[in-house]
């Protein structure tokens, strides 16, 4: 590093500092370091694209005409409930054909009805169900004619739940 001395005018013949940094190799070092910062952090953040659900939670409205269904495996056999009743995959098909022709009776024909009017079934399972015993009830439910099926799950603990 050098110090420039501009010449003076006084008899002595010293010079007088001038008071000016140069800030070109700052400027150097600073590109490099960003230069550097670009081509590193790519390679140290490591990413993988998921396309998760944006999940809410939100305080499950029933209404009666809706179908609460538990499922659980014990001892290597799947288990459905219909509310607290254990039914067979035929009794559950049965059942849920049942309700929908009940319900189509009780509005006046398919004509008289919103989307709004249609039944839910939501389905509460255990953590350690593993997908085949979840998936057979969620098909009996959608071929009776069910077409929304919800999950009942447990908020983790310590989350709270958001009212609106």
């Amino acid at each position: 590093m050098g110090m420039s001395v501009a010449p003076s005018e006084d008899a002595e013949g010293g010079g007088a500092a001038i008071a000016e940094i140069n800030v070109v190799p700052l400027t150097d070092v600073m590109l490099v370091l960003l230069i550097i910062f670009l081509i590193a952090v790519p390679v140290v953040i490591q990413t993988v694209p998921l396309n998760l659900p944006s999940v809410r939670l939100v305080p499950t409205v029933t209404k009666p005409e809706n179908v609460s269904l538990s499922i659980r495996e014990e001892g290597g056999q799947c288990q459905v409930f219909w509310n607290l009743t254990p039914v067979s995959s035929q009794e559950l098909y049965n059942r849920a054909v049942e309700r929908l022709e009940d319900l189509i009776e009780r509005m006046g024909g398919v004509e008289n009805m919103t989307e709004d009017d249609l039944p839910e079934v939501h389905i509460r399972a255990d953590v350690e169900t593993p997908w085949r015993c979840v998936g057979g009830p969620i098909f009996m439910m959608q071929s009776a004619g069910f077409a929304r099926v919800g999950f009942i799950s447990e908020p983790a603990p310590g989350i709270g739940i958001q009212r609106l």
